[in-house]
């Protein structure tokens, strides 16, 4: 696996590939990966002869209120994750490199109706962050391919949005959550819990459930679906943000005729914020 710190170098290797005509999966990252991540790369090597990862720790998607400095990183264990999903290369670019004007006078891009809604909501300035950094490495990376997990639902909705409203020539992939036993998503946030609340934590996928039973059964009293999960997980411990329901593709307030529907809920438990989400098809209703 190559190691690729500056954009120049980045290009370079980019071009050798496209140059030998192969196809190219890319899988962004923050690093401190687990095994979520390491089914990301696994999915990318099913789209590319080329499989390219980053780890990127971006200040631009952190808050005021957030610890840039305090995010987690484990370079070695990452790299040796990456070497054993067979990953070609890794740009791992300081912040000099990919801001070079600074971050906090970067141009940034913006999603409406998408970026202020659900965690957006809770996170200013958080998902257009997100979307001004992706836009970045799609541009620099070219990708053919470049895979998401869908655990962060909506972080995958604002990026397939950018890609089509830029026209940016890279088809985005979303991958299946990876859960633990009990059902607890993965996630790196997930070592800030201690013992008692890691056991607690799964009750936001079990409301998660709930709802989503009910949806499929045909119930369209969203209100009183989502006041359910949000006592659920309150009274499970968890200080809840959301406990929404959604349109799969738009992430829009559904209507009763609406059939493909997600349920997103985010919530406080220690010292970790977590985020989940389960996808569900209603009955057509005529």
């Amino acid at each position: 696996m190559q190691t690729i710190t500056r954009i120049a170098d980045l290009r370079d290797v980019v071009t050798d590939w496209r140059l030998g005509r192969q196809s190219i999966a890319f899988v962004p990252t923050m690093g401190n990966l687990h095994l979520g991540h390491a089914s990301l790369m696994a999915a990318a090597h099913l789209h590319g002869r080329r499989v390219i990862s980053s780890i990127f720790v971006n200040p631009l998607q952190f808050g005021p209120s957030e610890d840039f400095s305090a995010y987690p990183r484990t370079p070695d264990d990452d790299g040796n994750l990456l070497r054993e999903y067979g990953v070609d290369a890794l740009f791992q670019p300081t912040v000099e490199e990919m801001y070079p004007q600074g971050s906090a006078g970067s141009t940034v891009i913006d999603v409406p109706g998408l970026t202020d809604v659900l965690c957006g909501a809770f996170r200013p300035g958080h998902f257009q962050g997100v979307a001004t950094v992706v836009v970045k490495l799609l541009c620099l990376v070219q990708p053919d391919v470049a895979i998401f997990g869908e655990k962060d639902y909506q972080q995958l909705t604002v990026i397939r949005r950018v890609v089509q409203d830029l026209n940016l020539p890279v088809t985005i992939v979303g991958a299946p959550t990876v859960r633990a036993e009990d059902g607890l998503a993965l996630s790196s946030r997930n070592r800030y819990l201690s013992a008692q609340e890691r056991a607690m934590a799964p009750s936001i996928y079990r409301a998660l459930d709930q709802a989503r039973r009910r949806l499929e059964a045909g119930e369209t009293a969203y209100a009183s679906i989502e006041a359910e999960g949000l006592a659920s997980i309150g009274a499970a411990g968890i200080t809840p943000d959301f406990f929404e329901i959604r349109t799969a593709a738009r992430l829009e307030r559904p209507t009763e005729l609406d059939v493909h529907l997600v349920v997103l809920a985010a919530g406080r438990l220690g010292k970790a914020r977590l985020i989940d989400n389960l996808q569900c098809t209603a009955p057509v209703r005529e």
